[in-house]
């Protein structure tokens, strides 16, 4: 059975990104980039308004504000150009054009309960908010992990992450210091019903 991980990269304040700001906000380091390069292979899922924006980069699309992608964005979309990507849309059309990338019309939910049931690699979120919010509601997230870099964004700030999530309890399986900077945290999550009516055991 496959392992689903939601995986997000914030600010402090929990946005996914900010005008005018470039990738990881500037602030990725070496060690946080050798961690990057050591990660297993997975298939990334996604949604239509993340392909649309990681197809138009690996095509050469400069990121806003920028003439020119900087070496670590660069790699960082060759490494997402080569990996198995699933993207879930109702309003993209067939083919698509971003190699090894394989459009579901069906709903994400239900796909995803199906990968999971009879896939044996990991899944990975990327982006997508909605879809991440709809994953996890439906309990098909088996772990959460976010890399927090220190800024807050209150002024450019975009894509609040967390907004429409449900209640949910978070228990801490890691987490780490890059560059002497960058937080990682990652958790096992489980959706609440109503919250908890004491203190934790």
């Amino acid at each position: 059975m496959s392992e689903l991980l939601v995986d997000f990269i914030t600010s402090l304040d929990g946005h996914a990104s900010g005008e005018g700001w470039p990738g990881f906000w500037g602030l990725e380091g070496p060690e946080y980039l050798a961690w990057l390069g050591e990660q297993p292979e997975v298939t990334y899922l996604m949604g239509a308004n993340t392909y649309r924006l990681m197809s138009g980069f690996a095509a050469g699309e400069a990121p806003d504000g920028q003439d020119e992608f900087r070496a670590e964005e660069e790699a960082s979309v060759d490494e997402l150009t080569r990996a198995s990507k699933v993207v879930f849309s109702s309003s993209l059309e067939e083919p698509l054009t971003w190699a090894n990338s394989t459009l579901v019309r069906d709903g994400a939910v239900e796909a995803v309960r199906a990968m999971k049931e009879s896939g044996t690699g990991l899944l990975s979120t990327i982006g997508s908010l909605s879809l991440c919010r709809s994953l996890l509601r439906a309990g098909l997230v088996d772990r959460f992990r976010v890399g927090i870099f220190p800024v807050i964004t209150g002024a450019t700030g975009a894509e609040r992450i967390y907004d429409g999530y449900p209640d949910v309890a978070l228990e801490m399986i890691e987490h780490r210091t890059f560059d002497g900077r960058i937080q990682l945290v990652e958790y096992k999550p489980r959706v609440l019903e109503h919250p908890p009516l004491g203190a934790p055991a």
